[in-house]
This record gives C-alpha cells, sequence and structure tokens, in this order.
C-alpha cells in the first residue's frame, strides 16, 4: 500500500468520526441552539472534512461539506438559528458526505452521485439571515489560520511563509492557509493534512499516546493469547506432581507473565457501550419526527465497557428495542395529555458493572404492553390454548412478545408492527450467554433489562464431573457450593409433587440431576456424598447435582461446530490442561431442560380451597411455621408457590397497606400473627415470608419463623369459625393452627386494586 492510500485511509477514519460526533452534537444542539461548544465542535468537524478533502483533490465532497460549512459559520456568527429545518439539513448532508466517504472506502473513487439537492437546500436555509452578530467571520477564521499556522510552524514551516499567507488571506483569498501554503510550494499535503488532522479533533501538536490498530491483528493477538493461557494451564498440571523447586518457580512465573498479558490483551479490546448508545440520539430524534411524537431520550453509564464481539453482538439488539419504544411504547403528545403525561416521552438507556456482567436497562414512560392484548394475538395466532392462559402468570404472558413473529402493533409501520424485532433481541442475546427480561406497568412503562457477560474470549469457569465426564460451568452463573455426607445426603433431598428440592436456609431449592439431564446415567441420591453447585438462571436458583467438584480456572473458550449448534445443554467447548475436551455447560439451557425454572413451577398453580370438608386428610404435606411468639401454624405446602427473604427497607405503603416489589408486580404484605391475633407480631430482618399465589397475582403472608416440611396424617379438631383458620391439629407432637390461607387473603386483601386485576 501507498503512503498516498495510507493517508486516504487515515482521512476516511478521522471523516467518519467527525460525522459521527455531528450526529450527535447537531441533535444535543436542537435542545439547546445557544451552546457555542456544540456549535464550535460541529463546525471544526465539517471544517476539517472540507479542508482534507479540498487537498486530497475530493471535489464533490468538498463542494458539500463547503455548503454545510457556509451555513454553520452563520450559525457560529448568529446571523442564523438553529431551526428543526436546518438540523434535519445538516442531518441529511451528513448522510450523504457518509455516504460519499464509503464510495471512495469501497471505490477510491467519490462516484457519481447527485448532491446538487442537498447542497441547494443548505445554501437555501442560509440564505436568510439574522441581524449580524458582534463576532464576525473573517476574525474567526484568521484566528484558525493562526491555529493552523502555529502547528505548521512545529512541523518546519518557516514563519514567513505562514505569515504571507496569512496576507494573502487578509487581502481577500477565500482559500485556507494550507491550501494556500501547497499551492506556493511552501509544504506537502501531508504536512497539512496532518496540521488539519490536528486542529480538527483540537490536539495539541505533541505526538498523540493513542495509536490505530487494525482489528483482525487484534483477534490474532487474541487467539494466541488463548492459546498461551491453554499451554500455561497444560504446565501447572504437569508441575502438581514435579517436585523440582527449579521448575516450580518457573511454573508459577510464566502463570503470573500469563495473567497480566491476558489482561492486557482484554483491555484492548474492551470498548465503552457508548460507542454504540452514540447513534440513538440521531435514531430516536428522526423516529420521533417521523411518528409526530415529542421523545427526550437520556444515556447513562455510556462509559460502560464490553469486549468489542459483545459489542458487536447487542448493535442490532438494542436498535430494535429503541425503536420499539419510539414506534408504539411511547404515545402521541395528544394521547399522553390525555393521560395527564407530559407531552414528551422519556426513553432512558442505563448501563452499569455488576456480578462480572453488564446490565443494560432500557425504560420507556409510555403505555406499556396490553396483557389482555397478547392474549388474544396469542389465541389468535393459536400460539397458545384458552386453558393454558388460564394458567399463565403475567411474566409468562408478558414474555410471549418474544416468540418469533409476535406483535402487538395496531397496524404496521416502516418502523415496526411485522412481528420482527424482540424474537431477534432475545435469540442475540442468548447466542452471547445473556439474558433478557421484560417489566411492564400498564399504561405507565415498560423497561426491558439485558445482562451479558463481559467477554466470550477467556472466562473463569468451574469444572466438575459427572458420570467420568468433565464439563465447565461458567463462574458467572455460579452462587455456591453445597456438600452433603453421610446421613444427611439420604434425607436432604426431598420431593414435593414429584419434583426433588433442598431446603437450603429456609428456601426450596429446586434440584437438577446433571447426569440425569445429559442422559448419562441414572440420577442416583445412594451416594455416599452429594455435591450441589447452587446456581442462577433467569434470575431464579436452582441447584444442580453433579458427582464431583474439581476446582475453578481459567478456560479458553471454542465455540461448538455448526453439526451441535441445536444443543441447548451446551454453550461451548474448552481444552483443558491434559489436553482432553470438556464441554461448557449452557446454564439456562440446563435449567429450562430440567423445568426448575418455569413460573408455572414456581407458582405451582393452585385453586382456591376455602374450607376443609373432610375430617381427615391423608398423606398431605404441611409447611410448618411460627406466626408470633407462641403460635406455631401450618398451611398445605401446594398452596406455597415460594418461601423468600425481604428485607424490611424494601416494604413500601400502598393504600394503607405494607407491599413490596416482586417480580414485576407490587405484592402486597400480610402480618399473620397481627391479622389472626395469635400474640405479637414482632418480625425478623430480612422478613420471612410464604408467597402464595393465585390466578397469577402473588401474596406475601409474613411469619416468625419457617420451622419444617411435614408430610403425615392430620385430623382436624376444633373446627375454627374464625376468618382465616380452619381449626386445629397435632403435628409433630405440637398442638398447630391450620391456616385457611384463601379466606384470610380475601379477608385482608381481597377488595384491593392489585388483586382485583388477579
Amino acid at each position: 500500500m501507498s503512503e498516498m492510500d495510507d493517508i486516504i485511509r487515515e482521512f476516511l477514519v478521522e471523516s467518519n468520526e467527525g460525522l459521527d460526533s455531528m450526529d450527535r452534537d447537531l441533535v444535543e444542539l436542537e435542545k439547546d441552539p445557544d451552546c457555542g461548544e456544540l456549535l464550535a465542535n460541529i463546525f471544526r468537524a465539517i471544517h476539517t472534512v472540507k479542508g482534507t478533502s479540498g487537498v486530497l483533490g475530493f471535489p464533490r465532497l468538498e463542494s458539500l461539506a463547503h455548503a454545510g460549512e457556509s451555513l454553520l459559520s452563520k450559525m457560529r456568527d448568529r446571523k442564523v438559528r438553529l431551526t428543526p429545518d436546518i438540523a434535519s439539513a445538516l442531518l441529511a448532508m451528513v448522510d450523504v458526505l457518509r455516504a460519499i466517504l464509503l464510495e471512495i472506502e469501497t471505490t477510491s473513487l467519490e462516484g457519481d452521485r447527485d448532491c446538487s439537492e442537498v447542497i441547494a437546500l443548505v445554501n437555501s436555509l442560509s440564505a436568510t439571515e439574522a441581524p449580524a452578530a458582534t463576532t464576525q467571520v473573517a476574525k474567526v477564521e484568521a484566528v484558525e489560520g493562526r491555529k493552523v499556522g502555529e502547528i505548521l510552524m512545529e512541523s518546519g514551516v518557516s514563519a514567513e511563509a505562514i505569515s504571507e499567507a496569512l496576507d494573502e488571506q487578509s487581502e481577500g483569498d477565500p482559500r485556507h492557509i494550507g491550501e494556500i501554503l501547497v499551492s506556493r510550494g511552501e509544504t506537502q499535503p501531508e504536512v497539512v493534512l496532518d496540521a488539519l488532522k490536528k486542529q480538527g479533533d483540537g490536539r495539541s501538536a505533541t505526538v498523540s499516546s493513542n495509536i490505530r490498530v487494525d482489528v483482525g491483528l487484534l483477534d490474532k493477538v487474541m487467539n494466541l493469547v488463548g492459546e498461551l493461557v491453554l499451554a500455561r494451564n497444560q504446565v501447572l498440571q504437569y508441575s502438581a506432581g514435579q517436585k523440582d523447586a527449579g521448575f516450580l518457580s518457573t511454573a508459577q512465573h510464566l502463570n503470573l507473565i500469563t495473567t497480566e498479558l491476558q489482561e492486557g490483551v482484554m483491555k484492548t479490546r474492551m470498548q465503552p457501550i457508548g460507542n454504540v448508545w452514540n447513534k440513538f440520539p440521531r435514531l430516536v430524534r428522526d423516529l420521533a419526527i417521523n411518528c409526530g411524537k415529542r421523545i427526550r431520550i437520556e444515556l447513562e453509564g455510556s462509559d460502560t465497557e464490553l469486549d468489542k464481539t459483545i459489542i458487536e453482538a447487542i448493535k442490532d439488539p438494542l436498535t430494535h428495542i429503541v425503536r420499539n419504544a419510539a414506534d408504539h411504547g411511547i404515545e402521541a403528545p395528544e394521547e399522553r395529555l390525555a393521560r395527564n403525561k407530559p407531552e414528551e416521552g422519556r426513553l432512558v438507556l442505563r448501563a452499569f458493572h455488576e456480578g462480572g456482567q453488564v446490565n443494560i436497562e432500557i425504560n420507556d414512560d409510555g403505555c406499556g404492553i396490553d396483557v389482555a392484548r397478547v392474549k388474544q394475538k396469542a389465541l389468535d395466532r393459536g400460539v397458545v390454548t384458552a386453558e393454558q392462559l388460564a394458567r399463565m402468570s403475567e411474566r409468562e404472558l408478558i414474555n410471549l412478545i418474544f416468540l418469533p413473529g409476535f406483535s402487538t402493533a395496531q397496524k404496521v409501520t416502516n418502523v415496526s408492527g411485522r412481528g420482527v424485532g424482540m424474537d431477534v433481541v432475545k435469540t442475540n442475546v442468548e447466542k452471547i450467554g445473556g439474558t433478557v427480561d421484560v417489566y411492564s406497568v400498564p399504561g405507565q412503562s415498560t423497561t426491558l433489562k439485558i445482562k451479558i457477560p463481559l467477554t466470550l474470549a477467556i472466562i473463569p469457569a468451574l469444572v466438575v464431573t459427572s458420570a467420568g465426564e468433565r464439563f465447565a460451568i461458567p463462574q458467572i452463573s455460579l452462587l455456591e457450593l453445597v456438600r452433603l455426607e453421610g446421613e444427611e445426603s439420604l434425607r436432604a433431598i426431598e420431593r414435593i409433587q414429584g419434583a426433588p428440592v433442598y431446603r437450603l436456609r429456609g428456601n426450596l431449592l429446586p434440584l437438577a440431576f446433571l447426569n440425569k439431564e445429559l442422559a448419562i446415567s441414572e440420577e442416583g441420591t445412594s451416594r455416599e456424598a452429594v455435591n450441589i453447585v447452587v446456581l442462577q438462571a433467569d434470575g431464579r436458583q436452582f441447584g444442580l447435582v453433579v458427582d464431583e467438584i474439581n476446582d475453578t480456572e481459567e478456560i479458553v473458550v471454542k465455540p461448538l461446530g455448526k453439526h451441535l449448534k441445536g444443543l441447548t445443554s451446551f454453550a461451548g467447548a474448552t481444552i483443558m490442561g491434559d489436553g482432553q475436551v470438556a464441554l461448557i455447560l449452557d446454564v439456562l439451557g440446563i435449567a429450562q431442560k430440567a423445568n426448575v425454572v418455569s413460573e408455572a413451577r414456581d407458582a405451582n398453580q393452585m385453586g382456591s380451597v376455602s374450607t376443609v370438608t373432610e375430617e381427615r386428610k391423608s398423606g398431605e404435606q404441611w409447611l410448618v411455621f411460627n406466626a408470633g411468639s407462641e403460635s406455631r401454624m401450618a398451611v398445605p405446602l401446594s398452596m406455597v408457590a415460594r418461601l423468600e427473604e425481604i428485607k424490611a427497607a424494601t416494604v413500601e405503603q400502598a393504600g394503607n397497606r405494607d407491599v413490596v416489589q416482586y417480580r414485576g408486580q407490587i405484592m402486597p404484605l400480610i402480618q399473620v400473627a397481627r391479622s389472626l391475633a395469635v400474640g405479637d407480631d414482632e418480625q425478623r430482618d430480612p422478613l420471612q415470608v410464604i408467597v402464595y399465589t393465585q390466578n397469577g397475582q402473588s401474596v406475601g403472608l409474613v411469619v416468625k419463623e419457617i420451622l419444617d416440611v411435614v408430610e403425615q396424617d392430620v385430623a382436624l379438631k376444633d373446627a375454627n369459625k374464625r376468618t382465616g383458620l380452619l381449626g386445629s391439629a397435632v403435628i409433630q407432637k405440637h398442638v398447630t393452627d391450620l391456616v385457611d390461607v384463601p379466606a384470610l387473603v380475601a379477608s385482608e386483601v381481597g377488595s384491593h386494586s392489585y388483586m382485583a386485576g388477579a
């Protein structure tokens, strides 16, 4: 590649960056037309494109940029004030400039694109001037000329030559100082180009500390580091059986250097999410104009960094979400006013690091998701039956929008409504090991929450063994490890409605057996010890039972071949220290296969039973608890959706009742001891809560202490006619009051709005 080709390539990169900044700054300038700093940034960007394209011999590009520069000069001198029409014209100019740059990149020529219409539009908008301000264009250009001159002097151009060029400008020569110097043979185009770049981006004449590196080269270096990590792992495994102190010291030194090199290379691949977000203000602005809406976009956490491969993977999903929010999420101004909302809608994008992951939240204050419409669409398309709909929770109903082709839009527009988008979001996010969830408050807001890993190349993982095979579990999904030995291993795992569970600190933890889910052997529980890996998938915890837990180590992720892409239980493969291949488990895939993250299963979909007509309940399972200091009570386990610990600080007030935000709902809380007048209602922090769910709506029963789960025949005695109690029975040799949960809930919260919609 020739030197001139290098210069043109650098020019293309710098110019595209300048146009991207113009996009952002023009949208911001619309909000504050008097912001001199934004206007100066925009003028500097177009000035650089114009000057450099003239030097490099791109007249079409130069003439279009010149028209924009002329308009911006008048705006800077307060002779023309920014209007929506001017902003649209300048943005259209940016689009054409970008298209010409793409043509140059592809063919090395400008092409034959007709720019006359855009030039005429821009020129017409600069024809009408406002009263002149005290600042004049000539003065500004002279200052900028001296700035370029100072840079050129540091590059070896004589002060006398620069002074003569300035004199020619003052005598009416319309050319820029660099053009004059090149035409007089005082310097070379390359020197002027470098000076213009430094002037355009505000850098000093000192050498920049940043360099540009080809992405392909970075990928190659990353792959080599991955191979080095594998070699390091092999050396460390071999060194474990050696006694040579010198070899062990060298192995540890290799480990230290490899780790530092890996961290350094990973940092070179990290990019701020703002690189993706910066395009959204322009996108939202154009969509708002097309849809006749007013929308304000706010970006929080733009400096949150991710691996470049993750950045590329989330571009399309985020664009789909933003387009949907602008088109049929946020209402038209007149509709918002009718709902007592501000005319201007608000779209907030927020990113932050948490737990080794990047969390992205996209929130709009629009109309929310119409659950009734989702139900009707699902029935019309035959996605579910009426019986299935009746058993589905609100969260499951909302998640139907992620089905391919599903749309609740009233009409198809050029933006959305064709049923293409949300399924793409879910698919693309899950491809990179992330999760996506949606929460909506009808008439008020919709929030999408995306969780994605920081990087895909090298990750920490827990290595486990089942049926003699090793598997790697990404550490990002790992919560804790539990080992049960001796008699405890035989009695600790219980079954509720046929499903295995383990009681972990009072919470029922659903279990999945890796051997069974991968069909490599029967699950079996007769081992001397049971190893439970507590994992989190789709926001919920479950335990994965494995034969052995080995160790944690850094693994290099290798993608599965095309013929294995359909295996939802695996996310990839890795090469272990001994050279053997181990499969990487897809935690969400395993959880879904084992049905441990199903909302229907969590809720235990029970019917309403308000009275006991039988004298004896044979073989019933009961959850036994203390409601107050001296009140032992029990409820049928079949009526328990979940056991939760809720921090007292999260409890809020709504309609004179304690409530808490729970799984996208407002869940009312009932203080059992207070409601049934059975002793004090002093509670622990965190609160011990029994979650009861009916028709998709949850209610929390706050108790003092969860005691046990008991399976025994219960003989009802002293049938109690008090609301909320069935009577008493002897359970575990103690007199225990049996709570009539549906009646208690109906009495306490049945008339409130948050239950009325259930």
